[in-house]
């Protein structure tokens, strides 16, 4: 698997990007899987199927752009400090089970968070991690013929005053946090090291794909 740091990057610009590479894999099966690492500039983002009544104001009135994309999900709030991982996976390498996928993008922020002493959670029913009953993590995705696009985001040390204007994930009785109000210290360059290797460890293929 190669790892892309894309750095601070424009929403949309990322978003192409996967596109190509979902594009890639579908047309050679055998190009190889893609975990993309990125910040965004402040962006509004809703799932395919996702309410508006989840905006606190009408978009054209939010201080930043607002995307509908492809992804599972409701709305959320991307801006510098936090940490999106976008995995372009071909699935039936790993498990061909969205629940399975969805747990262990769960799981990767899970034992993150262990390495600074904090508790990440599951919510039954809803998907995500939470520390608490505050939300530290977002899952959205979207897979194509097994292969993923999409993923998760990780409030690091981020600005949360624009989770001010929606209601995150549709969830109205869950507040959002950051893993800098635990660990002060915390950098995302220092966060990227530590989530790279645990990634790799929890996503390892089961078995080669075999082409005649």
């Amino acid at each position: 698997m190669q790892v892309e740091d894309l750095n601070l990057i424009p929403y949309e610009q990322a978003w192409h990007y996967q596109k190509q590479l979902v594009q890639a894999k579908l047309q050679n099966p055998q190009y190889p899987d893609t975990l993309l690492l990125a910040e965004h500039p402040p962006v509004y983002t809703l799932g395919k199927g996702a309410s508006l009544y989840n905006l606190l104001q009408p978009p054209e009135s939010l201080p930043c752009q607002v995307y509908r994309v492809e992804r599972g999900g409701e709305v959320t709030y991307h801006c510098p400090g936090q940490l999106v991982c976008y995995p372009i996976l071909d699935l039936r390498l790993y498990k061909q089970d969205l629940h399975w996928y969805l747990r262990q993008l769960e799981e990767v922020v899970i034992q993150l968070l262990a390495q600074y002493g904090v508790t990440g959670r599951r919510i039954p029913g809803l998907t995500g991690v939470w520390v608490g009953d505050e939300k530290i993590a977002a899952i959205g995705i979207k897979v194509k013929r097994w292969i993923t696009m999409h993923g998760f985001a990780i409030n690091i040390n981020c600005d949360l005053s624009g989770f001010d204007l929606i209601i995150p994930c549709g969830i109205k009785d869950k507040k959002v946090t950051r893993l800098s109000n635990y660990c002060p210290s915390v950098s995302l360059p220092q966060v990227k090291q530590q989530l790279v290797p645990i990634f790799l460890s929890l996503f390892k293929p089961q078995s080669p794909l075999v082409f005649s």
